[in-house]
C-alpha cells in the first residue's frame, strides 16, 4: 500500500497543475552532468542520494524510457527525510482529506506540493519527466524515481535513462554531455542492488517426478543461493543447475546423502535462460504426491538457513497464466459413421509478457494490432515465446479464416483465431437413438507447465445459439484445466472443452418407431383371423415389409462392431415376425390334421401372449441398455 502512496506522491499523468521551474536559457555547458541507467519493476521506487548540494544551485533532471511502457516520474526531497515516515504521513493525510469529502486527485495534488521540494511527471511534453529545482540550502538530498500509473490503473515498468546536471540547463534539452563527475549515488540501503528472495511451493507426483524454474537474466558476479525442503510425502529432493544449453553447472543430493539440500553458484558472465531443476534423487519413483518448499535468492545468502523474507528483485520466471476461451460457433457437418465433427470455432488467448511491452510514445498509441506474421517477427526480435498450442483431437489442417493479435503497451496480449477444422469425436452408440453423446475437445500447450498454465476465459467460452446443429440438442458446456504428459514428452497444461448432446427424437419417432409399432400391430391383428392361410400370407408380407424397411434404415445410422438399442429392437422384431409365420403354419397344419379345436385353444392364449411377449422383451432391452451397471 505504501509503495502506491509514494507513486501518488510523485504524481499521476492525469493530474494537472504542476510544472517544472522555467528552464534557463540554454548556453554553454558549465557544470557536472551524470547519466545513470536502471530498471523499474511494477510498483518499485528507486532512491538516489545527492550529497553536498549547495544553496542556489539549479538541479536539472530528465528521465526517459528505454524499454517497456515506463512512464517515468521523479521527485526531490531533503536527504534527512525518512521514506517510510513520508509514506505513513502522506497516507494519513490523504485518508483524512478523502474522509472529509475532498476529491482524492485534488488532495494528492495539494499534498504533493507540501511533501516534495519539486517533482515532475510529463514535463518534457511527452511521457518523459523533466525537472528543474533550485536548491534551497546546503545539504544532502534524495531523488525518487518511479513509474507512473497507466490510464488503466496499472503501474508502468521498464528500463530508464536518468540524466542530471548542476547548473546545466542543456540537460532539459537533451544536449548535455556527461562528465566524469558523480552527482547521485544509488541508495542501496533502501534499493538493494540486484538482490532478491523468492519462496516457491510446489508438488511432485508419480506422474511428474521433476520440474524446473527458469532464472531471470543475471549479471556477471551475481551469486545464486538455493534451499529446498520436503513439506509432505516421500520426496528426497535434489537440485541441478543447468545453463541455456542444458549443460549441468552445479548439483546437490543427486546421490541422496545430503541432510540439508542447498546450492550456491556465482555467475562468471551475464547469463539468461538458466534452469534450476527440482527432482527426486537417485532415479527413484515417487509413491505419492509430495510437496516441497523452495527458497531462491540472488546475492542474499540468508536463504541457505531456510529462513528468509521474500522481496526485492524477481529471481525466477513464474509460470504465466494464459486465459483461454473456446467458442463453438457453427457445426458444419457431423459424419457419425467416421466419428468426425466439422465445425467453425473461435479461439481466444489472453496473457501478459513484459518483454512485449513498448513505449506508447513510439506510436502515440496504447496498443498495436498485428497479423500472425507480424507477431512472429516481433517475437523473433524480442527473443520471446508465446503460448502456442495444439488441438489434440484435430484431424487434418486447421483452416484459419483470420488470426489477430493485440499487444498493449503494458505487455498484455490478446490472440484471436477463427478457424474451421475436423475434430475426432469418440461416439458411444449403444443407446442409439436415445443416446446422449459427449463432445470433448482438448487444447494442449506446446510448452511445459513451468512456462504457461491455462485457465478458462469464462466471458468468451460458450456454444453459440446459432450453432447450426439440427440433429443434436446442444446442452451446457463444461471446461476443465489439467496437467498431462503430452505426446512430446512434456508435462504441459491442457484445456478441455466438452458438452453433452442428446438427439432430437421427432425424426426417429415418426420415421422409425411409428412404422415399427404399426408392423407389430399388423402382426398382432392377424391373430384375430381364423383363416390361417390368410394369416400366413399377411405375416409373410409383413416380414418382407419389415426387411425392406430395415434396409431403408441401414444408411441412417452407423455400422458398428456392437449392437445398439435400435439394432436389438430390429433383431427382436425380425425373429418374432419370422416366428409368427412359423406359428401360423403350425396352426394351419393342426387344422389340416383335424385338430382345429386344439389350434383355437392355443391361438386364444397367443392372442394376448403376443403383445405381452413384446412388452417383456422391450423391458428387458431397456434394462440392459439403460440401467444395467
Amino acid at each position: 500500500m505504501r509503495k502506491w502512496v509514494i507513486l501518488l506522491v510523485l504524481g499521476l499523468a492525469l493530474l494537472p497543475g504542476l510544472r517544472p521551474l522555467a528552464a534557463q536559457e540554454a548556453g554553454e555547458q558549465d557544470g557536472p552532468v551524470q547519466v545513470l541507467h536502471g530498471r523499474i519493476e511494477p510498483g518499485q521506487i528507486i532512491l538516489y542520494k545527492l550529497p553536498d548540494l549547495r544553496q542556489g544551485q539549479r538541479l536539472y533532471v530528465t528521465m526517459q524510457t528505454q524499454s517497456g511502457n515506463l512512464d517515468p516520474i521523479v521527485g526531490l526531497v531533503h536527504g534527512d527525510v525518512d521514506p517510510e515516515a513520508l509514506e505513513a504521513d502522506f497516507e494519513e493525510a490523504l485518508t483524512r482529506a478523502v474522509t472529509q469529502g475532498e476529491d482524492p486527485f485534488t488532495a494528492v495534488n495539494r499534498l504533493r506540493n507540501e511533501y516534495f521540494l519539486a517533482w515532475d511527471d510529463d514535463g518534457s511534453g511527452g511521457l518523459a519527466a523533466a525537472l528543474e529545482a533550485v536548491i534551497p540550502e546546503d545539504g544532502d538530498y534524495r531523488l525518487m524515481a518511479a513509474g507512473s500509473f497507466s490510464a488503466l490503473g496499472g503501474s508502468t515498468f521498464g528500463d530508464y535513462e536518468l540524466t542530471m546536471g548542476l547548473d546545466v540547463p542543456l540537460v532539459l534539452l537533451g544536449e548535455a554531455a556527461p562528465t566524469n563527475d558523480s552527482i547521485a549515488f544509488l541508495d542501496t540501503a533502501v534499493t538493494p542492488v540486484n538482490a532478491g528472495v523468492e519462496e516457491i511451493t510446489g508438488t511432485l507426483s508419480p506422474d511428474n517426478s521433476e520440474t524446473f524454474v527458469e532464472l531471470n537474466p543475471v549479471k556477471a558476479g551475481d551469486t545464486l543461493y538455493v534451499y529446498i525442503e520436503t513439506v509432505s510425502g516421500d520426496l528426497n529432493p535434489a537440485l541441478l543447475l543447468t545453463n541455456f544449453a542444458q549443460k549441468p553447472l552445479r548439483s546437490n543430493n543427486l546421490n541422496g546423502d545430503a541432510g540439508k539440500v542447498t546450492l550456491e553458484y556465482t555467475f562468471p558472465t551475464d547469463a539468461e535462460k538458466y534452469r534450476l531443476y527440482i527432482l527426486n534423487c537417485c532415479g527413484e519413483e515417487l509413491t505419492s504426491p509430495s510437496e516441497y518448499r523452495l527458497l531462491v535468492s540472488l546475492n542474499d545468502p540468508v536463504v541457505l538457513s531456510g529462513a528468509a523474507d521474500p522481496g526485492g528483485k524477481n529471481v525466477v520466471r513464474e509460470p504465466e497464466e494464459v486465459k483461454i476461451g473456446f467458442k463453438l460457433e457453427q457445426m458444419i457437418d457431423m459424419d457419425q459413421q467416421r466419428e468426425i465433427l466439422s465445425a467453425v470455432i473461435g479461439l481466444r488467448l489472453e496473457w501478459h509478457d513484459p518483454t512485449l511491452a513498448f513505449n506508447p510514445e513510439t506510436c502515440r498509441c496504447n496498443f498495436k494490432t498485428l497479423t500472425k506474421p507480424e507477431f512472429d517477427a516481433l517475437l523473433l526480435e524480442k527473443d520471446a515465446i508465446w503460448p502456442d498450442f495444439t488441438i489434440l483431437n484435430q484431424q487434418g489442417p486447421r483452416w484459419a479464416q483470420n488470426k489477430l493479435i493485440v499487444v498493449s503497451s503494458s505487455g498484455d496480449v490478446i490472440y484471436f483465431e477463427r478457424f474451421t477444422t475436423d475434430l475426432q469425436v469418440d461416439f458411444d452408440f449403444a443407446q442409439f437413438p436415445f443416446d446422449t453423446q459427449s463432445f470433448i475437445l482438448h487444447v494442449d500447450s506446446i510448452y511445459p507447465a513451468e512456462y504457461y498454465i491455462f485457465s478458462n476465459l469464462e466471458d468468451f467460452t460458450q456454444i453459440s445459439p446459432d450453432n447450426g446443429e439440427d440433429e443434436f440438442i446442444l446442452s451446457d458446456h463444461e471446461t476443465q484445466v489439467s496437467n498431462v504428459t503430452t505426446s512430446a514428452g512434456t508435462y504441459s497444461s491442457r484445456f478441455t472443452f466438452s458438452f453433452s448432446a442428446p438427439r432430437h427424437l421427432d425424426y426417429y419417432m415418426f420415421r422409425i418407431f411409428v412404422p415399427v409399432l404399426l408392423i407389430i400391430l399388423v402382426s398382432w391383428v392377424t391373430f384375430f383371423l381364423k383363416d390361417y392361410r390368410h394369416r400366413i400370407e399377411i405375416a409373410s408380407a409383413n416380414l418382407l415389409l419389415f426387411i425392406a424397411f430395415s434396409f431403408s434404415l441401414a444408411d441412417n445410422y452407423p455400422r458398428l462392431g456392437y449392437m445398439t438399442f435400435l439394432d436389438a429392437i430390429m433383431a427382436i422384431m425380425f425373429v418374432v415376425n419370422s416366428l409368427v409365420i412359423v406359428y401360423n403354419v403350425w396352426l394351419k397344419r393342426l387344422e389340416m390334421n383335424e385338430e382345429g379345436e386344439k389350434a383355437d385353444r392355443i391361438d386364444s392364449i397367443m392372442d394376448w401372449a403376443y403383445p405381452i411377449l413384446y412388452l417383456v422383451l422391450l423391458a428387458g432391452l431397456i434394462w440392459w441398455y439403460f440401467y444395467r451397471v
